[in-house]
């Protein structure tokens, strides 16, 4: 579907309102393995159940774990840190958390599992994970491109206990390998490589902090032993979901507060909402919440000053090249962008809408529709995507706009 933005700057007549996002996506993945390596039965509460985690959940089953949905509260009967089945057909779309998750698990139990994907999946290597996979004792068959999906994964019996891992471009190689690294029974020590924004690795010890195990660190090493236990758990609403509208705050004057949103959340995209404070315009390192580059770019235009976002030169290999998107989009709009391979660099500039592409990536799709609130004459292409994370975010637009604009 195509989504056309109406302009409502300057038609703002109710600028207080509440919006209600879904549980965050990144806390919901965590919170599924976690709860599937417990042993006993585990309830999330507030979790995201359609988009990526759907993928996660139906992965989950494939593995032999009972997973139970009502609603947005779920039921997961752990296995102990054993899988129950020895074989298995997994499919994780084009959840990008699932395929690194799973996998890790996957190669950490006795088993031959294949795994497939997305043609979109498949054009994203995860080598430095297989690579660490491989240290622990699994082997993998590529049944096309190697590195990449699909493949066959036959796990390590005995997994080695200590691996190395290079998180030069994504900090969940590390996050897959702690939370599933209990699955081998004398414990394991992983050294990291290179560097990453760690607030989802935070996040990650965090969490399985909560389920009974304690991390210990030295250093850039990691010693992960014991076992989870279960619990009922509490899902944060999604702090990427909700920077959409904070980002509408700072263009449209408007006072538009997100449920359950707190300065003491987990997630690391809440640097953006401070950040918009007193921002307009600078030198920004993205690297510790590179999700919210294309959020802060799509408002870039509108601020005083240049605004150079840096740091972000991985999310090149995301959905889709993320800074070509943010330099096509903006071009589109009549903004003055200059491009660089990890940063970006955006002028103030008066914008003319036209419509803009998605590039199949659920965040471009959200991000510049809050650039068309205030510019106009703006249709998001294949606005569907937006249901990876935020199945009904136009809808949520749309009735927003109602309740500001009347």
């Amino acid at each position: 579907m195509n989504y056309k933005v109406p302009k409502i700057y300057g038609s703002i007549k109710n600028p207080k309102q509440y919006v209600t996002v879904p549980g965050s996506k990144s806390i919901t993945a965590r919170a599924l393995l976690l709860a599937a390596l417990a042993d006993g039965r585990s309830t999330l509460y507030g979790a995201q159940v359609t988009g990526d985690c759907a993928e996660f959940i139906q992965g989950l089953r494939s593995l032999g774990i009972k997973v139970e949905v009502d609603g947005t509260t779920v039921n997961v009967e752990g296995c102990g840190g054993t899988l129950p089945v020895k074989e298995a057909e997994v499919y994780v779309g084009s959840a990008g958390t699932a395929a690194r998750f799973l996998t890790a698990l996957a190669a950490l139990s006795n088993g031959r599992f294949t795994f497939d994907s997305s043609e979109q999946m498949k054009r994203r290597p995860i080598a430095p994970l297989i690579n660490s996979l491989k240290e622990t004792g699994a082997t993998f068959t590529f049944l096309g491109e190697e590195n990449c999906f699909p493949f066959i994964v036959e796990g390590a019996k005995n997994p080695a206990q200590r691996v190395k891992v290079n998180i030069d471009k994504s900090s969940q190689y590390l996050s897959a390998l702690l939370i599933s690294a209990v699955c081998a029974k004398n414990g394991m020590e992983i050294e990291v490589e290179g560097s990453h924004g760690m607030n989802y690795v935070n996040m990650t010890l965090d969490m399985m902090w909560s389920f009974g195990v304690d991390v210990a660190q030295s250093g850039k090493t990691y010693f992960v032993r014991g076992a989870y236990e279960p619990k009922s758990y509490d899902i944060e609403p999604d702090i990427s979901a909700a920077c959409y509208f904070y980002a509408m705050n700072k263009i449209l004057g408007t006072n538009i507060c997100v449920r359950g949103v707190m300065p003491h959340t987990m997630q690391g995209d809440y640097k953006l909402i401070e950040l918009l404070n007193n921002f307009d315009g600078g030198l920004v390192d993205m690297s510790s919440f590179s999700d919210q580059a294309l959020t802060l770019a799509a408002i870039a235009p509108y601020f005083k000053e240049p605004t150079t976002i840096t740091g972000i030169g991985h999310i090149r290999g995301q959905e889709c090249d993320r800074i070509s998107a943010i330099v096509k989009n903006l071009t589109a709009l009549g903004a003055k962008v200059e491009e660089g391979s990890d940063c970006v660099k955006i002028y103030p500039s008066e914008l003319l809408g036209c419509p803009l592409d998605s590039f199949g990536d659920h965040r471009v799709a959200m991000a510049f529709a809050v650039t068309g609130l205030r510019c106009g004459n703006v249709t998001i292409k294949n606005a569907e995507v937006c249901g990876k994370t935020f199945e009904n975010y136009f809808e949520v637009l749309s009735d927003l706009i109602k309740k500001l604009t009347q």
